[in-house]
């Protein structure tokens, strides 16, 4: 990545800017512009997340903003109510009073003096998911949104539900944001005393998320709102979207440049879940350079020539050896200038089982373990693995060795006619990669709650030896499979850890399945190609404490009870600007019995950490779920400290009802 230090205009930071909202709460932000912006005005650029702005994103803001504002922009980066050093408080994520705030600011900022009326909004994860969703609102100034790794869907493509099946990351993600949200504003800003009224306020008023969430397990009113599905007309703003075939949001680049009306393009490359101009698998792109040309065309109006711009880009990944990390992909830029592409035809292979008899798909639970993480994000060992070990748990339909290279661009599909013996039961489904020499790589899955196969909003409870027809659709894939490698689908009834079990051990009789596979023409190169990577000057630290990360999983040989434990130590690190030090780790448990659904359990333990000079705290968050025959039990705690004195303390406890999950 080259570092960029001389830009066509001076920046100038302003560290902390408030931000008063129209009911008095003071929102913090970090901003970036021209300094001779009050003479010639420039459009604004908004990210508003709850991730911290002094310590949580220093290191990607810092490689992004001033390139921005370098470049005749005010990049503004905004801590949301609740969390950094803004006031307020949070509630749950994208609710009504975050996006409003959203619009707030987005007004605010284009009646300065040093705007020119026209703004922007991006970001990565949150940050894309909101702005799409502020996007629908139709706020004037908004012209224009980049949206990374983010979703159309918040019940279907989220880290809620997938398919209708509970995802872990439900919970995982509900323990993440206790954990986040628990750290207090900076007293540097905040001062010596407010410092700790916030921080105790925040506290005594911060939600555990995952009894919420789980209290919504069909697709309700709670999750249409802020799913901009429900009406892509609404998005007015120019959409640039950007995913990574490695992050858990493969799909919305497809459906937003299929869906929206506004001017719409979309980019997919080999990337976790991370800006492309840092990310990894390489190659990474010039990811600055290609914003400038979206924000400098639909906030200044200058021809950049991006309305030209084939509508989906998108990087096809050559075959490699199974590995849980892998620095980069080799492979080809793919340029499709309508999408969906006339060039993909859909092939319909047959999925014959061995015998005249339905195949009997009846997975030991601890079957998914080679899966991967939902959304990678360490840099670590977190990919799908060789997938051989979840092959032999599963019923697998291999077809011949390949005579040619193929080109997977698409969603596959399977469709089955399958038969339960249990009033619910959920189905996987793996395309996978196998090499001459057994070798397993996984291209694409898809997970389906059987209930949910004719409506997510409204399940229908499966019928015991009834045969029904269901639709399992894969995420979006771009995968050279080459000569004489076969092509594998796996089906399986539990996908552990990514799905939480069934309630009952289930049998699946599957009678009849086909593969409908997006068949692509094989590029024979490059047909579109990027700069390589600019940034401004990274983040200036001292490291205190290496990151770490650690993944394996353990058989108890007494009880059959299989564990993964992960450990991310995200390392620490001191501002050698304004002297915070922080750190974090995160402690991860999974566990399961291969012969029992309801011994699932899962467990969290982050430790937040900051500190200058005199001054230090510290919070521990633990989570932990589980599950009976009828209701889901979560639980959780925090405790705060200062120094070493416990300040505060709160435990939550819920169960939830099943519901056909």
């Amino acid at each position: 990545m080259k570092i960029v230090t001389e830009f066509p205009r001076k920046v100038v930071e302003f560290p902390v800017m408030g931000i008063v909202m129209p009911d008095g709460c003071r929102l913090s932000a970090r901003v970036w512009m021209p300094e001779d912006a009050g003479d010639d005005p420039v459009p604004a650029i908004l990210e508003h997340l709850p991730y911290r702005k002094r310590d949580g994103t220093i290191f990607r803001d810092q490689l992004t903003h001033p390139y921005f504002a370098g470049h005749g922009y005010a990049s503004i980066r905004v801590d949301m109510r609740g969390n950094g050093d803004s006031e307020g408080l949070m509630d749950d994520e994208y609710s009504e009073q975050e996006l409003q705030d959203a619009c707030d600011v987005i007004a605010w900022a284009a009646s300065q003096p040093w705007c020119n009326g026209n703004v922007g909004m991006m970001g990565i994860s949150w940050g894309g998911f909101n702005c799409l969703q502020v996007a629908a609102k139709q706020p004037p100034a908004l012209k224009a949104v980049i949206s990374l790794c983010s979703t159309v869907d918040r019940y279907a493509d989220d880290i809620h539900y997938k398919g209708g099946c509970l995802l872990l990351e439900n919970f995982g993600w509900a323990s993440t944001m206790l954990s986040y949200s628990s750290r207090p504003p900076d007293p540097l800003f905040a001062g010596n005393k407010r410092w700790r009224d916030l921080w105790l306020t925040r506290l005594e008023n911060q939600p555990f998320l995952a009894p919420l969430w789980l209290s919504h397990q069909h697709r309700d009113a709670y999750w249409k709102r802020g799913s901009i599905c429900e009406d892509f007309s609404a998005v007015h703003a120019a959409v640039l979207s950007i995913g990574g075939w490695h992050d858990g949001y493969r799909n919305t680049i497809s459906h937003l440049v299929t869906n929206i009306e506004a001017p719409a393009k979309g980019i997919v490359g080999p990337w976790i879940h991370k800006y492309p101009h840092y990310a990894s698998p390489q190659p990474a792109i010039g990811f600055l350079q290609e914003a400038l040309r979206w924000w400098d065309r639909w906030l200044k109006g200058t021809d950049t020539g991006v309305e030209a711009d084939a509508a989906y880009r998108a990087y096809v990944m050559d075959s490699v050896r199974p590995a849980r990390w892998h620095p980069e992909r080799p492979g080809r830029w793919i340029a499709e200038r309508d999408w969906p592409s006339p060039n993909i035809e859909m092939q319909t292979i047959e999925l014959i089982p061995e015998s005249n008899e339905p195949a009997l798909v009846a997975s030991p639970q601890s079957c998914g373990l080679a899966g991967g993480e939902y959304f990678p994000f360490t840099f670590g060992p977190e990919l799908p693995g060789d997938q051989r070990p979840d092959d032999a748990l599963s019923v697998c339909f291999d077809q011949p060795p390949l005579g040619e290279a193929i080109d997977i661009v698409g969603a596959p599909e399977v469709l089955v006619l399958v038969a339960s013996d249990r009033r619910q039961a959920n189905i996987a489904v793996r395309l996978c990669d196998v090499h001459p020499d057994g070798a397993s790589e996984l291209i694409s899955y898809g997970v389906l709650n059987l209930t949910h196969r004719n409506s997510h909003e409204f399940p229908e409870p499966l019928v015991p030896g009834e045969m029904v027809s269901a639709r399992v659709v894969l995420d979006q894939c771009a995968y050279r499979v080459p000569a004489g490698h076969k092509l594998r689908v796996a089906v399986s009834n539990a996908y552990w850890p990514m799905i939480w079990p069934s309630p009952e051990p289930v049998r699946l009789y599957l009678s009849n399945a086909k593969l409908k596979l997006p068949r692509r023409p094989a590029a024979t190169g490059d047909e579109v190609t990027f700069p390589l990577p600019e940034a401004a000057s990274p983040w200036a630290t001292k490291l205190i404490r290496a990151a770490n990360s650690e993944r394996h999983v353990d058989r108890d040989e007494k009880t059959g009870v299989v564990t993964l434990s992960i450990t991310d130590d995200f390392g620490a690190v001191r501002d050698l600007a304004h002297g915070l030090v922080n750190g974090s780790i995160v402690r991860e448990t999974w566990a399961i019995h291969p012969d029992d659904p309801l011994s699932a359990t899962g467990s969290t333990h982050w430790t937040q950490t900051l500190s200058r000079n005199e001054w230090s705290v510290r919070t521990e968050t633990f989570a932990n779920m589980r599950s009976d025959a009828h209701n889901f039990i979560v639980s959780a705690r925090i405790e705060a400290y200062e120094g070493e004195k416990l300040v505060f303390e709160r435990d939550f406890e819920q169960a939830i009802p099943r519901a056909l999950v």
